[in-house]
């Protein structure tokens, strides 16, 4: 997928994915994956960090729907935030969510900053998984819960063809974890209470809904706002996607863990 100003999510790409996941969500669930990911951890009144904060549909959600006390969304590209701070302007809640613009590396804020670091289905564009580990271990509060979920590839071998042919069908930056990886990172980082929970059994589903959608209403849709040729190539790339969600090549996993008090 062709880039417009050296970014991956131009606004083409950002108009094409709110069509099939819904306003402010570049990922897969909507608010109703947002609430089974935070299930079980408390964000009332927190202060959040969230790392790949896209167009601020989520952090939206976090503070609406969950009552976080302040949401700092992170993020490497101009056009999502420009999209997020319009997203979140609208739902009135400015002064509870900032965007700010960071470069890849290490987290921008000092150590024992926030109670929750959060992310949805954006850290698979970091590709060393322990350096991630280490950097959000550090910027947690004593106590603090790292809740997150990414999109993970079953093993730590090779990619199968078929993997193969749909990451380069993305044409994104995607730097693909085991499961037995992250664990790894996590625990050296120093993380307890770790909990990975495959999401695939649902994701494999709802994918195949969302091809449908691509090929019937929703595609014609977005076809008159991004054009025909580009709502083609997503349909390619879901077409790519579903069978290696069906083998479990490709998982969708909720993380979690604590940082010791």
């Amino acid at each position: 997928m062709e880039t417009e100003g050296g970014e991956y999510y131009h606004q083409k790409l950002i108009d094409m994915l709110e069509a099939i996941w819904g306003e402010g969500f570049l990922s897969p669930g909507g608010p109703d994956e947002v609430a089974r990911l935070v299930e079980g951890s408390d964000f009332v009144g927190r202060s959040i960090l969230d790392i790949g904060c896209g167009a601020g549909g989520i952090d939206v959600a976090l503070v609406a729907n969950h009552g976080a006390g302040y949401v700092c969304g992170i993020d490497i590209e101009d056009t999502v935030l420009a999209h997020a701070r319009k997203v979140i302007g609208s739902a009135g809640l400015s002064d509870r969510i900032g965007c700010l613009k960071v470069v890849p590396g290490p987290l921008p804020f000092p150590p024992d900053t926030f109670d929750i670091v959060f992310s949805k289905d954006s850290i698979i564009h970091i590709v060393d998984k322990h350096a991630l580990m280490s950097e959000v271990f550090r910027v947690l509060k004593p106590g603090g819960w790292f809740v997150a979920s990414d999109w993970l590839i079953g093993h730590d071998g090779a990619p199968s063809p078929e993997m193969a042919a749909y990451i380069k069908s993305e044409g994104l930056d995607f730097g693909m974890a085991s499961p037995g990886r992250y664990r790894d990172a996590m625990q050296r980082a120093g993380f307890e209470h770790i909990e990975i929970t495959s999401r695939n059994a649902w994701y494999r589903e709802v994918a195949k809904q969302e091809l449908a959608r691509l090929e019937g209403p929703v595609g014609e849709a977005a076809a008159q706002i991004v054009g025909r040729d580009f709502v083609e190539e997503n349909i390619g790339i879901w077409a790519r996607m579903v069978p290696v969600l069906e083998s479990g090549e490709h998982c969708p996993t909720h993380l979690k863990g604590r940082k010791p008090v």
